[in-house]
């Protein structure tokens, strides 16, 4: 059963299921209810007719003592009156009565014109009754009373009802041992309970269509986002990276979700872009080197070479070669970076001391563009990887110097803010333009201008820097006039373990 596995026809089974037990209850509940309600009205007027029969009977202890004058109804006949034989009275003497032992003939109840319409045998659902002596013998019946009425237990008490077949009757024992039966045919009662439950019948299953064909537009319309979502996917994992969920139709919680998913599909959209572009710089700061590399040897060998020429080809080769050995450097850092490791080590560092050692290194370079350096360190210490983040302050050191004008200075501050090391490089170059400050730690990217290559520089260094930065929880930025010099910020956390109350400011040049 596949069909079992779609959510979609699991929750309309659910509410199918659900919304057939409820009606079905309900129906049954209202068709009982009417069912007992009309037997409640049946037994009502049974028990209003055993009342006529009963006050007829006598109400001595051995049948013949005459009713009490407060129980008999005065327009009914004397009380020596209400029961008389069936047959004519026969004279004669006394030998003609019946022997003892003998059934008794059955007697007639005579009941006043007034009672008398309690059961009117003309009339459609007429009533009849049945009265019996004590000791279970008949008294007598009406004319139109079924032939041979069984006669009911006292188990269930003195009173009761009962149905037989088409026929609802009502039965009560009287203190003084008699039976009184009153019964009556509910033909019709009976027949309008099968209309009423073909009714209810028929209205339940209308209104069971309709739940399902309802459950199933709303399953339909709740379950569209995801076989958008689904489509969408699919179109996105054959290549189409543009594609987008629509969250118009969606529900709240669906357009949440697609909200988030479209979010998803846009990082991961420019994530293959700058993976594209990525390889694609990679591939143009590789092809030079390596040209070089060919034509140089080509050269060589296309004819005896002296040996100052054989010398320049290898000179050549060897800054091809290196550059070379610094692209595949940093494009390993940037994996490894991506990847995660930088973050793996996390250990106590004097952030001042990293600075210091790394402006102690590059003062040689420094001193050859005739640059000073201008520093103010405050001991502060931050969690991390020492490698790492003196790399990271090279790359910003070593863009100050390489882009800084001749006979200026680079400023290197370290400072403990609440909460975060803040380093501050400036210097006093060109400056980058306005529109070239957001692409600035983009892999590969150089502005033509403030970023341009005269040594051969791979672009990469700002680019490593930022995502060794991140991955120590810090952030950095930029500002820069044109003109005037650029100065990188870079915040990184405190240890807070590892602060000491002190603080150092050399200054030097």
């Amino acid at each position: 059963m596949k069909f079992l596995q779609s959510i979609r026809w699991r929750l309309q089974l659910w509410h199918g299921l659900l919304l057939g037990l409820v009606l079905a209850g309900f129906g049954f509940t209202g068709w009982r209810l009417e069912w007992a309600n009309r037997l409640r009205a049946v037994d009502q007027a049974l028990d209003e007719r055993i009342s006529v029969v009963a006050g007829v009977l006598p109400h001595g202890p051995s049948g013949g003592e005459q009713p009490r004058e407060g129980r008999r109804n005065p327009d009914r006949p004397p009380p020596r009156q209400d029961i008389q034989e069936d047959s004519p009275p026969q004279d004669g003497p006394p030998q003609d009565q019946p022997e003892m032992g003998e059934r008794p003939a059955e007697r007639k109840i005579v009941l006043s014109a007034h009672d008398s319409g309690f059961f009117d045998g003309t009339s459609g659902g007429a009533y009849y009754y049945t009265v019996w002596l004590p000791g279970e013998r008949l008294l007598s019946r009406s004319d139109w009373a079924p032939a041979a009425v069984p006669l009911p237990g006292r188990e269930a008490g003195p009173r009761g009802s009962r149905v037989r077949g088409t026929v609802r009757e009502s039965y009560h024992f009287t203190p003084q041992g008699f039976c009184v039966l009153v019964g009556r045919d509910i033909s019709e009662e009976l027949a309008g309970m099968r209309r009423l439950g073909l009714l209810f019948a028929g209205a339940g299953g209308a209104v069971f269509l309709l739940g399902l064909a309802g459950g199933w537009w709303i399953s339909m319309r709740a379950l569209r986002p995801i076989g958008e979502i689904s489509a969408t996917a699919s179109k996105i994992a054959h290549g189409d990276l543009a594609q987008r969920i629509p969250t118009a139709g969606a529900g709240s919680e669906l357009r949440e979700l697609a909200g988030v998913l479209n979010e998803t599909f846009t990082r991961l959209q420019a994530a293959f872009a700058r993976q594209a572009q990525f390889t694609a710089d990679a591939a143009h700061e590789l092809r030079t080197p390596v040209s070089v590399v060919l034509t140089e040897t080509q050269t060589v060998l296309a004819r005896e070479r002296s040996a100052a020429e054989y010398r320049a080809s290898l000179e050549a080769c060897q800054r091809s070669a290196q550059r070379m050995r610094r692209l595949t450097e940093n494009l390993l850092a940037l994996a490894r970076l991506d990847s995660g490791e930088a973050a793996a080590s996390r250990d106590s560092c004097d952030l001042a001391e990293i600075v210091g050692g790394v402006v102690d290194m590059l003062r040689p370079l420094a001193a050859e563009r005739q640059l000073s350096f201008d520093l103010g360190l405050q001991a502060v210490s931050c969690k991390g990887s020492a490698e790492q983040l003196g790399r990271a302050v090279t790359n910003l050191v070593t863009n100050a110097i390489h882009y800084n004008r001749s006979g200026g200075s680079v400023r290197v501050t370290l400072e403990a803010r609440p909460g975060s090391a803040v380093l501050s490089v400036a210097d006093t170059g060109q400056g980058i333009a306005p529109e070239d400050i957001p692409h600035v730690f983009e892999r590969f990217y150089r502005a033509d201008r403030a970023r341009s290559n005269p040594s051969g520089r791979t672009g990469l260094g700002l680019a490593i820097t930022k995502a060794i930065v991140e991955a120590h929880g810090g952030t950095i930025g930029v500002v820069s006039e044109p003109g005037a010099g650029s100065t990188f910020t870079v915040c990184l956390p405190l240890d807070p373990q590892g602060q000491d109350t002190g603080a150092a400011a050399p200054t030097g040049s």
